[in-house]
């Protein structure tokens, strides 16, 4: 849990909107999204595909530049608003306090350059260093990272290593800098269980090894309640419910969240025929509803679920929000509707 609840967040978003211009329309990917994580906190990006997860962490990077794309709000990070600096200070603080491990790094890496040199590259811009002096420090993080034999594995391609390996690489050089906070997008995705189990305690390890707070984006619920200390639910770009992840796991009050908690195959008590799942596919952007966006996939919509402008958060509880009806108030979703045992990787 962060250290410090009382002190300043260390990432305080407000109002965060994103959207695309295509055809003459203005497309909203994301809707007045607003969050904050705080010192060694690791925060909880959770939503189906499309969600506006991966445009959320692109817009704090500054790596959404595009003809078209329109950021507005705010993103204070150590009281200094990210959305505001130019490309010269986005660059000064990408990589040195900021660090963001992608959900391909396959990809990620540039491919005529082995892992080494890259990450040799990214200390040497952003510290003091000699070359000889960068490639002692790379060696040393791969080795905290895992990786066996990280002095010949520096000098392979990344098209040598396998999926586990790349990740593990990945992160090495998101902390070259020992960055106050790591974005890490889907850093489980296509790996198997024992890699993915590893992955997630080296996370685990950032804020008491480093210091770092977190921000980890996934679709995977299991991952969440075993590693987040606080979780944000988005559909459709935008929010649906926040809270502690063990409040949001126990009572979840949105229908959404319900709804994806009750997916998860339970661990205890007898096993399903068949698991629940919610139906139909999230709207495209021009497509939402007035209301809430999630109101045509809802078993308990109602006459105050369509109307425009969509809900906002209303507090059920200690630092825990719903953008919805409030249980007792028109909404007939039980406190504890879906609620399963907590899933352990």
């Amino acid at each position: 849990m962060p250290t410090n609840t009382l002190s300043p967040p260390l990432l305080d978003v407000h109002d965060l909107c994103v959207s695309f211009t295509s055809r003459g329309q203005v497309i909203p990917i994301v809707e007045n999204l607003s969050f904050s994580i705080g010192e060694q906190e690791i925060l909880g990006l959770v939503g189906e595909s499309g969600s506006g997860k991966s445009v959320t962490a692109m817009a704090l990077m500054g790596l959404i530049d595009a003809p078209g794309v329109h950021v507005s709000g705010s993103a204070r990070f150590k009281g200094q608003d990210l959305l505001g600096l130019s490309g010269k200070q986005m660059r000064a603080l990408r990589g040195r306090e900021i660090a963001m491990i992608f959900q391909d790094p396959m990809t990620a890496f540039t491919p005529v350059y082995t892992i080494g040199w890259q990450i040799d590259e990214q200390l040497r811009a952003h510290q003091n260093l000699s070359r000889k002096q960068a490639r002692t420090r790379t060696v040393e993080l791969l080795g905290e990272m895992g990786v066996p034999d990280p002095a010949n594995t520096a000098n392979r391609y990344p098209h040598q290593l396998s999926g586990g390996l790349r990740q593990r690489a990945m992160i090495a050089m998101a902390l070259s800098c020992n960055p106050s906070l790591l974005i890490a997008d889907e850093p489980t995705t296509a790996l198997d269980v024992t890699v993915q189990a590893q992955i997630l305690d080296l996370m685990r390890r950032l804020r008491t090894t480093y210091g770092s707070s977190v921000l980890l984006i996934t679709h995977d619920m299991g991952v969440v309640a075993e590693t987040c200390d606080s979780t944000l639910v988005l559909y459709s770009g935008r929010a649906a419910e926040t809270g502690a992840t063990q409040d949001l796991f126990a009572h979840p009050q949105h229908p959404y969240t319900a709804a994806l908690l009750a997916s998860i195959p339970p661990m205890n008590g007898p096993r399903p025929d068949r698991l629940p799942a919610i139906p139909g596919t999230p709207p495209q952007p021009l497509e939402r509803p007035a209301g809430c966006a999630f109101a045509p996939r809802c078993t308990y919509t109602h006459a105050s679920c369509l109307p425009a402008p969509p809900p906002a958060f209303c507090t059920v509880g200690q630092a825990h929000k719903v953008a919805c009806v409030l249980p007792g108030e028109g909404n007939p979703l039980p406190k504890r509707a879906y609620t399963s045992a907590t899933p352990v990787l």
